[in-house]
């Protein structure tokens, strides 16, 4: 999962040039959206293999409205600063991926068609698709009482752990249920044991690795000790880090690699990734997300499963189960586009049970709606996972990132504040002080 920033694509790779796709077709680099002909633009980032999931999405999509062309549009660098270039000089996308970290921003600026325009005239098909979706998934694209996109896949982060590195040290595997979590204290005691160190004292093998983002990781277990981000989560005015439960979060997770040494410090990943040391072998459990799998997967002499994350005692007093972070894209329709009769049908495709279908057949991705989830395809394409539970039951025990317009300015701050704390050089007591004020002021201001 990638940092939610304006800088990296999140939880995706941006797509290693089209060449390596480009005997699909119908993909075309970024010039395409300056066409003027009768064909919808798509416009998603994804690395080859999801890109791949996308044309059978699209394949199956054209045979049943064969009418309908589609052109993809790929991201590369910075989607957000792209779609807004791209609609500001009115050549906006039809259908665009939408992240739940950004689209507030989009929305606010008119660039979103609110979907509740057409939702409200196909009465059938909106019931049905909100009698299948996970509420938090769907109200994720509600802002300020519109619609703004269907979520069309769930990438919550959660763990991954070497299933022979416990067995040959004889540690009880994680629990694989969201509603049967593990402690602080188990989890530490476990990569305590699992923790490796030559007899000069070198780290061979690390108990836990990060492959996601440390700033968003440490607010993941912030979360896990009873404490959400923030309340309200659609426009906040404040954001909880200043609350005593969610800063002890951070310091358990920065305390894993600064006082425990289970976890790399940021020197130690400097010549070698965390992705790597999973891969490997040289690391026990791994934090990540689905878009992980198929990496792992594909990795000689990896014996893995998949387990929830641990709560911390604010949570467990509380008998709260574990959660994971919602890390949903979704499907917008540009407000100005001049195909929409075309891009609601094939939104309503994607994010659909057809195309939900297909997206939990391919194994890259955890489709959002129940009924995809549960349909034999995704389980067909998960055969390596024991514990499936955490992908099925993830969608429902998700917490998401607050939704504001000024996110991006949030993070900024966030990421700036955060790094000292996971550096050692500074308590997480200090965002008190160093980093609410701040983010207070921006978001008042919006």
């Amino acid at each position: 999962m990638r940092p939610p920033t304006g800088q990296h694509l999140p939880r995706r790779t941006v797509l290693r040039g089209a060449a390596a796709i480009g005997a699909a077709g119908l993909l075309t680099g970024v010039p395409s959206c300056t066409s003027r002909d009768d064909a919808l633009t798509f416009f998603f980032a994804a690395n080859p293999e999801e890109a791949d999931a996308r044309m059978r999405i699209i394949d199956a999509f054209h045979r049943a409205h064969p009418d309908i062309r589609v052109r993809t549009v790929l991201a590369g660098g910075d989607p957000t600063q792209q779609m807004s270039t791209f609609c500001a000089g009115g050549r906006c996308p039809d259908v665009l991926m939408a992240w739940e970290f950004n689209y507030a921003g989009l929305a606010d600026r008119g660039v979103l068609l609110d979907l509740n325009t057409l939702l409200d005239r196909d009465r059938a098909f909106a019931e049905a698709l909100r009698a299948d979706s996970v509420p938090a998934l769907y109200e994720t694209f509600g802002f300020n009482g519109g619609q703004y996109a269907f979520p069309e896949q769930w990438s919550g982060a959660f763990l991954f752990y070497n299933t022979r590195l416990f067995a040959e040290a004889g540690v009880a595997p994680p629990p694989g249920r969201w509603d049967e979590p593990w402690t602080f204290q188990q989890f530490l005691d476990t990569a305590t044991a699992l923790t490796r160190r030559s007899a000069g004292g070198r780290i061979t093998q690390w108990g836990f690795v990060d492959t996601w983002s440390p700033p968003y990781s440490a607010a993941l277990f912030a979360m896990n000790n009873g404490t959400p981000w923030a309340v309200p989560r659609m426009n906040p005015r404040h954001l909880n880090f200043d609350d005593d439960d969610f800063l002890a979060g951070i310091q358990f997770y920065a305390d894993l690699a600064n006082v425990h040494r289970v976890a790399p410090a940021a020197a130690d990943t400097q010549s070698i990734s965390t992705m790597s040391l999973f891969t490997a072998g040289r690391a026990a459990m791994a934090l990540g997300g689905h878009w992980r799998y198929q990496t792992f997967a594909q990795a000689d002499g990896l014996d893995f499963d998949i387990a929830v994350l641990p709560t911390g005692p604010a949570a467990a007093a509380k008998g709260m189960a574990a959660r994971s972070a919602i890390g949903s894209t979704g499907l917008a329709i540009a407000a100005s586009s001049p195909r929409r009769e075309q891009a609601w049908e094939f939104v309503k495709f994607a994010a659909g049970p057809v195309g939900q279908s297909l997206i939990g057949a391919s194994g890259l991705f955890v489709p959002v709606l129940r009924s995809a989830v549960g349909a034999p395809g995704f389980t067909a394409a998960h055969e390596r996972i024991g514990n499936l539970a955490v992908l099925t039951g993830g969608p429902a025990h998700s917490e998401g990132l607050p939704i504001s317009p000024d996110w991006q300015r949030v993070h900024a701050l966030m990421d700036r504040a955060i790094g000292p704390v996971l550096r050692g050089k500074r308590p997480a007591t200090s965002l008190k002080r160093g980093l609410t004020p701040a983010i207070d002021e921006v978001l008042a201001a919006g």
